[in-house]
């Protein structure tokens, strides 16, 4: 509306154009994701700790995905909620309010295991191990 009321038609075009090329770029790294994503199995990541490290408040499921290499397995609605698992027993749950990463919860198989087999004595370890791990939910 500036633009015409400055450059005339000129002004539209610049501002058409510039809008188009934000589109393209948005629906292009949309598809980069998901073809990166589609290429592995699903729910499946490398290391569910280091993807967990590299999590951040605010991050787009976008960012989740490229970040994971991986489509994550859907696991509920309200809040929405998706969920990876690695090969050393290690799982990340994470929660998206907006489409946008608000909490995620990681816990490891190894640290469950541990306390049943009775490993660890002492009861802040055992109620730490049995809350999951880690819980960013701060």
């Amino acid at each position: 509306m500036v633009g015409a009321w400055q450059h005339g038609w000129r002004g539209v075009a610049v501002a058409f154009s510039a809008i188009v090329l934000w589109l393209l770029l948005q629906f292009s790294l949309a598809a980069r994701a998901l073809r990166a994503a589609g290429q592995r199995p699903v729910g499946r990541v490398d290391s569910a700790v280091m993807l967990q490290s590299q999590l951040r408040r605010g991050m787009p499921l976008r960012q989740v995905l490229l970040l994971a290499r991986s489509l994550g397995r859907r696991v509920g609605d309200d809040p929405e909620r998706w969920h990876w698992a690695d090969a050393g027993g290690a799982e990340l749950t994470i929660e998206l309010r907006g489409g946008r990463l608000c909490a995620w919860r990681l816990s490891r198989a190894d640290s469950a295991a541990a306390v049943a087999a009775g490993d660890r004595g002492d009861q802040a370890a055992q109620a730490a191990s049995t809350t999951g791990g880690v819980d960013s939910s701060r």
